[in-house]
């Protein structure tokens, strides 16, 4: 039995619901983008009671379906104003599907400490949430107020035990960063894999809840309708994505900075704060550099980032003295924090890279707000030791310059009086630049969550020309190309797969089906490929809807003047996809 578990943090109560039937079947971002739509009320203030921060694993979580361990977190967002499905791998995912949870509502908030009653207890507190064969129990826990994600996990498995998974916020939650991050540990046990986008960390950390822990013990996987053929779909799903030259060779071998070389080779890897479309110092950064120092050092490749992955596109990054620093670092934070800020240097990418998963930020914001002071002419491009030194004050709050950064690149642009700061609906751009890439561009510009480059990826066919290519230096085909693939990418995300099994489906449409027919079997339902467009339509309308009311739209699926005036190097091109078709995307009327 599927069921909504709801923790309110006005009056300390936990309370478990069966699904709604308009829930019935919805998962992750389907089922946390409707619960905010329906229950939370758009120009609300992200951070008063009237905000949710909701979890929801997929439709296959739970089951041994290849890619499926992703889990969902939704709210209002305080970066964007909009609707937020920020999603993360690890661990959580697949437990919390096992007990049979398919979301975890937190509500409401502490009172107002001005109150002299409880209440003003109630809000000093600091809570964690504990899932357990027992059910669900809420706990205060004041000694880990403000701790970093990696010293508040390791607290948390000494007194829970090692065999958790945790959810949990760091100190730049705490302190209402908008580039707060939600962090889920992964299969090692470690604060690595976030929900980084939109500041939802914030959210959480308004109703004092600290983490999540979830014991792994006693739980089963799920109960599937028809196990065999949900058996030979999964099945055949692994074997394709083992089969396909990205997702069985490229990934593995090289993580997401495979891409590297290959975006900086086309023209379209920003370069300090978006001004050119190429890196001098690529070969420092690249992926292949990334695998060779790693290897050299005695760090590892072919990690997952949550159990079940055949991809296995993560690793362990350690440091010259073959001591554990980070996660891989992934292509976007490597761009971020390196090439957007002129810097070359993997060590230095890889230590922001901790200190970000540690006190809970952003990378690709962090990065873009650090690129507009460098663009400011506060710092010098290329400024390794300062970047660090703010990526730290960021963190821990401790100085007008960090707050600011915390606070992200739309913030620090404003504060600092900068022009050229590449954010739609206040979100930093990731690492593609839509003047070369312009299908990447279109969905920035009208996404319903702010600039995302996993909202609907058109790279995968305009750069790497799988399934197609469209020219990415052409208006032509890019609005379309983007419509498709953010339906089809919501409906993944609703299903709870990883966005890198869409090389794949681009390619070999069979993957595709695989996916439908293990629903199929999971529910006992006869779904195809009309009824999963159809999902992913729905929650893209639900999302728009809840933006309206917010007071967020078309005006706002724009990407920044500089992109439409400013010519890119090498190729010298404009963004001009035009506003009336960024429309049509908008409305899914193109």
């Amino acid at each position: 039995m599927r069921k909504i578990v709801r923790i309110n943090m006005t009056d300390l109560t936990c309370k478990e619901e069966d699904i709604r039937n308009e829930y019935k079947y919805l998962g992750a971002r389907g089922l946390t983008s409707a619960i905010v739509a329906f229950e939370v009320r758009p120009k609300c203030d992200p951070f008063s009671a009237e905000n949710k921060v909701i979890f929801a694993p997929g439709l296959l979580a739970g089951t041994s379906a290849p890619c499926s361990g992703r889990i969902s977190i939704g709210g209002k967002s305080p970066l964007t104003g909009t609707i937020k499905e920020a999603n993360a791998g690890g661990t959580a995912a697949q437990l919390l599907a096992q007990y049979g949870i398919s979301a975890l509502v937190i509500e409401g908030k502490p009172v107002s400490g001005r109150l002299r009653s409880r209440a003003s207890v109630m809000e000093r507190g600091t809570y964690i949430v504990k899932i357990s064969e027992e059910g669900v129990e809420l706990i205060r826990d004041d000694q880990i107020k403000k701790l970093g994600n990696y010293e508040l996990v390791d607290q948390l498995r000494k007194k829970y035990g090692p065999n958790i998974s945790c959810i949990t916020i760091g100190p730049a939650g705490e302190n209402g960063m908008l580039s707060a991050t939600i962090a889920v540990t992964d299969p090692q046990g470690r604060p690595t894999r976030h929900a980084g986008r939109g500041g939802l960390g914030a959210v959480l950390g308004a109703k004092r809840v600290k983490g999540i822990v979830i014991e792994s013990k006693n739980v089963k996987k799920v109960t599937l309708k028809e196990s065999k053929r949900f058996m030979e779909s999964a099945n055949l799903l692994a074997k394709l994505l083992k089969e396909h030259p990205v997702t069985g060779k490229a990934l593995p071998t090289y993580g997401s900075n495979i891409l590297a070389n290959v975006i900086n080779a086309v023209g379209a890897y920003p370069t300090r704060n978006f001004s050119e479309g190429r890196f001098e110092g690529i070969k420092n950064i690249s992926g292949e550099k990334q695998r060779e120092v790693i290897l050299k050092r005695g760090g590892k490749i072919k990690r997952t980032c949550s159990d079940g992955c055949p991809i296995a596109c993560s690793r362990t990054y350690v440091d010259r003295f073959g001591k554990y620093l980070t996660k891989g670092p992934e292509y976007e934070t490597i761009w971020a924090h390196g090439a957007n800020c002129g810097i070359d240097n993997m060590d230095t990418i890889a230590q922001i890279d901790r200190l970000c998963d540690d006190y809970g930020m952003d990378t690709i914001e962090i990065g873009g707000a650090i690129a507009v002071v460098m663009e400011a002419g506060t710092l010098q491009f290329g400024d390794e030791k300062a970047a660090i030194r703010l990526a730290k004050e960021a963190g821990e709050a401790t100085s007008l310059l960090g707050r600011i950064i915390g606070n992200g690149a739309k913030v620090t642009g404003e504060i600092l009086n900068v022009q050229r700061v590449p954010v739609v609906k206040g979100q930093s751009l990731p690492g593609y630049d839509p003047r070369a890439a312009k299908g990447i561009g279109v969905t920035y510009a009208t996404s319903t969550m702010g600039a995302d480059h996993t909202a609907g990826y058109a790279t995968a066919v305009n750069l790497l020309k799988l399934g197609g290519f469209v020219n990415p230096l052409r208006k032509e085909g890019q609005a379309k190309l983007s419509k498709k693939l953010q339906i089809l990418t919501t409906a993944l995300d609703s299903v709870g797969m990883c966005l890198f099994v869409i090389f794949c489906i681009l390619d070999q449409p069979e993957a595709m089906q695989a996916i439908i027919d293990m629903v199929n079997a999971r529910f006992g339902l006869t779904f195809g490929l009309r009824e999963i467009t159809e999902l992913g339509e729905k929650v893209l309308k639900i999302e728009r809807q809840f933006n309206l009311k917010a007071g967020i739209g078309h005006s706002q699926d724009r990407l920044p003047d500089f992109f439409v005036k400013e010519k890119l190097p090498p190729h010298n091109v404009v963004f001009d996809v035009s506003g009336k078709e960024l429309q049509k995307v908008s409305q899914l009327q193109i």
